[in-house]
This record gives structure tokens, C-alpha cells and sequence, in this order.
């Protein structure tokens, strides 16, 4: 009973612009996650991998963006939860494959040239929610 809440899960919530139903399933069990920031306009920008969330250091922030066709989008590390690394999920690994790494400051690039949705998560704690999206304008 209650199945529709009133949380917005089955319309999106999405105020600006909103998110593609893929997103906001995909990352449904990310407890950090509140919608997609919308950062187009901007040439590079920033994801940090580790922040505070899903029990600990586990999270994207923000977990889902809106970036333009060329953006560059770096992911840096904070050095909490451990171990980190960024795959992405359609091609496992061939658009997004970081590595491993727990070292504060590291950073991993990738301009994104074509539009669409690409869905990534860390390996070690996607079990735990730790889960993003870039959607490409």
C-alpha cells in the first residue's frame, strides 16, 4: 500500500529540464542523488569520486550532469571510502576506465563529443549506490 508515494519517482521531479527515465532509475538506490545539475555552458567541470554518501565516502557529487557536446568532465578523487575507480556501463569500460586509485587529488578526464546518456558506477562500491550519469546535450 502507498505505492505512489508522492516522492515524484514515477513522473520525475525533474524541475530543470529534468531527467531521462533511464537516470533516474539507474541511480534510484544512490542515496545522494537529487536530480541532475544542470552545467551546460561550462568547458570542463568537475565530478567528485568519493564524496560523503551511501554510508561513507561512496558517491559521485554531483551523481548525475547536464553537460554540452565537447565538454570535458574531470572526476577527482577525494581520497575517502577507499579505493575508487569510474567504468562506465554500456561498454564496460570503453568510453569511462579509470583505473583504481585512493589517493587524494587524482584525476581522470573525458571529453564527452556525442549526445546521450552514459551511466557509470565505481566497481568496488556499486553495490552500495555509488553510481552517476552524464547527459550530453
Amino acid at each position: 500500500d502507498g505505492g505512489d508515494g508522492g516522492d515524484g519517482s514515477d513522473g520525475g521531479d525533474g524541475g530543470d529540464g529534468g531527467a531521462p527515465s533511464e537516470v533516474e532509475e539507474y541511480l534510484s538506490d544512490d542515496e545522494t542523488y537529487d536530480g541532475v545539475a544542470d552545467m551546460t555552458g561550462e568547458s570542463e567541470v568537475t565530478v567528485m569520486n568519493g564524496a560523503e554518501g551511501n554510508g561513507g565516502g561512496y558517491a559521485f557529487d554531483p551523481s548525475a550532469i547536464r553537460v554540452d557536446s565537447g565538454t570535458n568532465v574531470v572526476l577527482e578523487w577525494t581520497g575517502e571510502g577507499g579505493a575508487h575507480n569510474v567504468q562506465d556501463e554500456e561498454t564496460g569500460g570503453d568510453v569511462l576506465d579509470s583505473g583504481l586509485h585512493d589517493e587524494e587529488g587524482y584525476t581522470f578526464e573525458h571529453t564527452f563529443e556525442e549526445s546521450g546518456v552514459v551511466l557509470y558506477f565505481c566497481q568496488p562500491h556499486k553495490a552500495l549506490g555509488m553510481k552517476g550519469a552524464v547527459i550530453v546535450e
